[in-house]
């Protein structure tokens, strides 16, 4: 079973991450299929819009626990280059001049929460749970840091990444880190007008000449601040912190900080 799924309805193409068994966590197989997903929809002509949604309970609860073991026994130079495949597909869904909307129908967390950030506009159902929860297990939100930042503001950004608190989908919607809450009956026809409005009153050229222009604006110290954040995420990774928390969460109990 494809851990990505996609298909294309009424010029909207559509992403599903199909993990429902693991919460759609974060695996290197997955963010392989995601990057291959949106580059194949940018390039088809027939799609406007790009709808990302997951199947199962959660949206993304993630990175992958198994994945979490492997990374213990990896060096300096394999944690910068995972961490840079992540940056890849943050900055690819960023910066795709399609626009895309995050159908958020369970819990987004940590990495989740990273892709309902880097995505144009999201909807989310009510009982919803947001949280860049990685300061909890000796993780740093580093890259998705970089994305936050510029979308919300420092403060905010500030108060979200050093809490590592869950919150709810309305206080997302609040802190503008999402677009709008809507019953969970009508979440996915909520989201298929929303894209339609956007594919019927809207020109294809416009939308995507003026997202890439927004892009652009701060891109050269984007581009610098994403690989520094890439570096940091590689070396605290090795940090005693790191690896005690990733035993902790491996093992379901709470780290002694």
């Amino acid at each position: 079973m494809s851990a990505v799924l996609t298909e294309i309805t009424d010029r909207i193409g559509i992403i599903t991450l199909n993990r429902p068994e693991k919460r759609n966590a974060l695996s290197p197989e997955l963010i392989a299929g995601l990057h291959r997903a949106f580059e194949e929809m940018n390039s088809n002509d027939e799609v406007k819009v790009i709808v990302l949604r997951s199947t199962g309970k959660a949206f993304c609860a993630g990175a992958d626990l198994a994945y979490l073991q492997q990374l213990q026994g990896f060096s300096y130079e394999e944690n910068l280059e995972d961490s840079r495949r992540l940056m890849a597909l943050f900055n690819l869904i960023y910066c795709l001049p399609k626009v895309v909307i995050a159908e958020i129908q369970g819990h987004a967390l940590a990495g989740g929460c990273g892709l309902a950030t880097v995505c144009d506009f999201a909807f989310s159902v009510p009982d919803a749970l947001f949280g860049y929860t990685e300061v909890r297990i000796g993780f740093v939100p580093a890259l998705v840091s970089v994305f936050l930042q510029e979308q919300i503001g420092a403060a905010k950004t500030q108060e979200l990444l050093l809490s590592g608190e869950f919150i709810s989908s309305t206080k997302a919607a609040e802190l503008g880190l999402i677009t709008g809450v809507e019953p969970s009956e009508f979440l996915g026809k909520s989201v298929q007008e929303f894209a339609l409005k956007l594919i019927t009153q809207n020109s294809a050229f416009s939308m995507g000449k003026t997202k890439t222009l927004l892009r652009q604006l701060n891109e050269i110290e984007r581009n610098k601040s994403l690989q520094l954040a890439a570096e940091v995420n590689a070396t605290a990774r090795a940090h005693d912190d790191c690896k005690k928390g990733i035993a902790a969460f491996l093992n379901k109990t709470s780290p002694d900080w």
